[in-house]
């Protein structure tokens, strides 16, 4: 069968330990056989992005801007003990913020469904996607120990000079404070990434703050969205059959839990994180969760959700054999494929990822899986397969159902 060709490279980012390892597996064994692959790559592994100060995060989020379509291993984002073991210069800024920074993105995370594993809300029938402001609050924040008595105050210095200042609080003893900032330029290109997103998927769109206590912070996302909710996006929201509505967050987690799934949930940057790794592992694991950069600018950086496995590394290090679950890495391929053959028009790249994931879905409801989808399957009897032999079954479904 002769590879499928593609015209317009994509980017690649490899990551870190475990996950590097399977990027390499996947690549061998699931693509390079099927496709002439054509990527830009970028080594965002720690080693090498401390050689270049970085630079090498930069570059790619560049790229990602350039070709438009990215694919993203996980990658370390370095704490005190990582500065240790990898004799950093530095400890460098989280990769997927730089790039979600730069990109100026909306992460969207949506939950694999695959037969034989089911979600532990046993209404969910179909998915919830998260989608998450990438930029500001407490990710960005300012923080003071406060020794004791004293005054704290937020002061807003204009250009010209002037001052504008709100009482914090007056502390009569040892306490804390911190200072969260966002910017209008952001929250609306939020706003409009997951109208758009909404319009893409036909799903309904919820928007959920706690603008009743925070009247003026929260308030402004709330008010951003709707208009322009009402002034560009309506129409269309009618058209294709689908609602947006706003309620606060407590009030959409009660919903949450009584809805059967298919609409998307946009959250702030903290509320994203905490109920994207509930809902995730609500309906399975972090292991089964794909995760899509999206820009308004029409930027898409695909990923895992999951971080870089660094236990069953480590034993891969001793020579120990490891069940590491690749589906969202594999899936991570499959829709940067998919949206590349959209762009560049080429249907036989778009019908190749369908059919990987089809194949990887398969090879699960055939009783092949990796350890930790065996512990939590309905499945009889699973056969669990180390980190390569899944992959390796993976290949021999996909042999049957590319042709």
């Amino acid at each position: 069968m002769e590879k499928i060709k593609m015209t317009t490279p994509l980017v690649e980012m490899d990551g870190d330990e475990m996950t590097r390892i399977l990027w390499k597996i996947i690549k061998e064994e699931l693509l390079e056989p099927y496709i002439d692959l054509n990527t830009e790559y970028y080594d965002l592994g720690l080693e090498y992005r401390n050689e270049t100060n970085d630079q090498v995060t930069i570059d790619a989020a560049n790229a990602t801007k350039k070709y438009k379509v990215a694919v993203k291993c996980a990658t370390i984002t370095p704490n005190a003990a990582r500065m240790e073991e990898y004799h950093l210069k530095e400890m460098y800024k989280s990769p997927n913020g730089t790039i979600r920074s730069m990109l100026d993105g909306t992460v969207f995370r949506t939950p694999i469904i695959v037969k034989g594993i089911e979600p532990c809300v046993t209404n969910w029938k179909k998915p919830i996607t998260l989608a998450r402001h990438a930029y500001g609050d407490v990710y960005k924040n300012t923080e003071m120990i406060i020794p004791g008595p004293g005054k704290v105050e937020l002061v807003y210095t204009a250009e010209d000079g002037t001052e504008t200042r709100e009482l914090i609080h007056n502390f009569t003893g040892a306490g804390v404070a911190q200072g969260m900032h966002n910017l209008n330029d952001s929250i609306e290109s939020f706003a409009r990434s997951c109208f758009s997103y909404a319009l893409s998927t036909k799903q309904d769109l919820w928007f959920s703050t706690k603008d009743t206590i925070s009247k003026k912070y929260d308030h402004t996302f709330k008010d951003i969205f709707q208009e322009i909710y009402d002034t560009e996006y309506k129409e269309a929201f009618e058209k294709a059959g689908i609602t947006y509505f706003y309620t606060l967050i407590d009030d959409a987690v009660a919903r949450v839990m009584k809805a059967e799934g298919g609409f998307i949930w946009a959250c702030k940057n903290y509320d994203g994180d905490v109920m994207s790794d509930m809902v995730s592992s609500a309906f399975g694991s972090l292991a089964m969760m794909t995760s899509v950069l999206v820009s308004p600018n029409g930027y898409f950086e695909y990923e895992a959700a999951h971080g870089t496995v660094q236990r069953h590394y480590y034993k891969h290090l001793k020579g120990e054999e490891t069940s590491t679950n690749s589906v969202a890495t594999i899936f991570a391929w499959t829709g940067a494929l998919r949206k590349r053959g959209e762009l560049d028009e080429n249907p036989e790249l778009q019908k190749f990822a369908d059919c990987l994931e089809q194949a990887t879905l398969n090879t699960i409801e055939n009783g092949k899986m990796t350890k930790d989808l065996a512990l939590i399957t309905s499945i009889a009897n699973p056969t669990v397969l180390n980190s390569r032999d899944f992959i390796l079954a993976i290949r021999e479904e996909l042999k049957h159902l590319y042709q």
